[in-house]
């Protein structure tokens, strides 16, 4: 992986670094270690199976769909989702099965139910009290 040091690239200095077909921006003075290429080769291995450009158009996509959901939309992409999870692993990409990134798309089963208790209880609670006025 190529790696360039830009003070433009990414835009946003909140990001230190960013992946454009392969080629790893990174801004000058980061720290690059293991973790971090890691990170961006899996991002590479996703862009090479989508063959570079619906890449780019689902990442979007899916960051617009986020941004109006609860919680952070960047962590939330299903692409950043498989790169955090395992970036520490430097051989996930020696076993790493092809469209790894699907399984991310939705939110993990432990989620969907907390979310499903907060309705159910919401709902309970929205129940009673229009049971209390309608008693009024």
């Amino acid at each position: 992986m190529k790696v360039v040091r830009s003070k433009y690239l990414p835009p946003l200095r909140r990001h230190v670094a960013i992946n454009l077909f392969g080629v790893f921006f990174v801004h000058p003075g980061v720290n690059v270690n293991e973790r971090l290429i890691n990170h961006e080769r899996i991002h590479t291995a996703q862009m090479r199976e989508l063959l570079y450009l619906p890449f780019y158009i689902i990442y979007l996509v899916e960051w617009g769909i986020r941004l109006m959901m609860r919680g952070n939309a960047y962590l939330s992409i299903g692409f950043e989702r498989e790169a955090y999870l395992h970036e520490r692993d430097l051989d996930y990409l020696e076993h790493r099965k092809p469209y790894a990134w699907v399984k991310y798309l939705r939110k993990n089963k432990k989620q969907r139910r907390r979310k499903r208790k907060k309705t159910l209880r919401y709902r309970k609670l929205k129940n009673n009290h229009n049971n209390e006025q309608a008693r009024d």
